[in-house]
C-alpha cells in the first residue's frame, strides 16, 4: 500500500509541474517555434532514470512489486521519419508479501539487458515517443522464513516497451514507460547527454 501511495505522490508532482509550465518555460533553448521538432536524433545520447511498478518475474511478484530502471541510448541510424537507439539497461523488481501462507516472503530480480527502439516526435516541440525491444538476464533470488529458505537463479529477461519523453529544456525532461521490462509502468526524468 505505501509503494501505491509513494507511486501517486510521484505522479502527482510531475503532473503539477508540467502542467503550471507556460508554453514559452516549456520550450525555453528549443530556438523558438524553430527549435528541434523531433528532440532525438542521430548522434543523441538519452539516459532515462525511473521508478514504478516492478515486472513479475517467473509469477513470484506479490502485493505490486516496487521496479527502478536506468536506461542509456544512443540514436545510431535515420530509419523514415524517426530515429533507432541501441543501448543498454539495468535496474530491478522487489516485491513482498504473502505467499501460500509465508507472510515474510520476498522475491527480487536484477536485470542487466541490451535494448533498442524506434523514436518519433510527431512534430511537437520537446515530445519523443518510443517503441521498443530488450534482452538479457535477470539474476532472480526469493526467500521466506520457518521455515528458512532461499533460492537464487539465473533467467532469461525479454521485454517490449513503449513510452513517451517530454523535454522541458533542450537536454532535460520528463518520461514515462509501460510494457513488461523490469518495469510493468515507470516514471522518471530523461537527460541528453550529447
Amino acid at each position: 500500500m505505501k509503494k501505491a501511495k509513494f507511486i501517486q505522490v510521484i505522479l502527482i508532482i510531475v503532473g503539477s509541474s508540467v502542467s503550471t509550465m507556460t508554453f514559452a518555460q516549456a520550450h525555453r533553448g528549443h530556438g523558438g517555434g524553430n527549435g528541434p521538432v523531433t528532440p532525438v536524433q542521430v548522434g543523441d545520447v538519452i539516459l532515462n532514470l525511473g521508478v514504478g511498478v516492478g515486472a513479475d518475474y517467473k509469477g513470484d511478484d506479490y502485493n505490486t512489486g516496487f521496479g527502478t530502471k536506468i536506461a542509456v541510448e544512443k540514436a545510431l541510424w535515420q530509419a523514415g521519419p524517426g530515429v533507432i537507439t541501441l543501448g543498454g539497461e539495468v535496474g530491478g523488481s522487489f516485491s513482498s508479501g504473502g505467499y501460500y501462507g509465508y507472510d515474510d516472503y520476498h522475491s527480487q530480480t536484477i536485470v542487466v539487458a541490451a535494448r533498442a527502439a524506434w523514436h518519433y516526435g510527431w512534430q511537437v516541440p520537446g515530445l519523443d515517443t518510443y517503441g521498443g525491444v530488450s534482452a538479457g538476464l535477470g539474476f532472480h533470488h526469493y526467500k521466506y522464513s520457518n521455515p528458512d529458505y532461499s533460492h537464487s537463479s539465473v533467467i532469461p529477461a525479454p521485454g517490449a516497451f513503449v513510452g513517451a519523453s517530454y523535454f522541458v529544456t533542450p537536454n532535460f525532461g520528463f518520461n514515462a514507460e509501460a510494457g513488461y521490462d523490469i518495469t510493468s509502468v515507470q516514471i522518471g526524468l530523461v537527460f541528453k547527454l550529447m
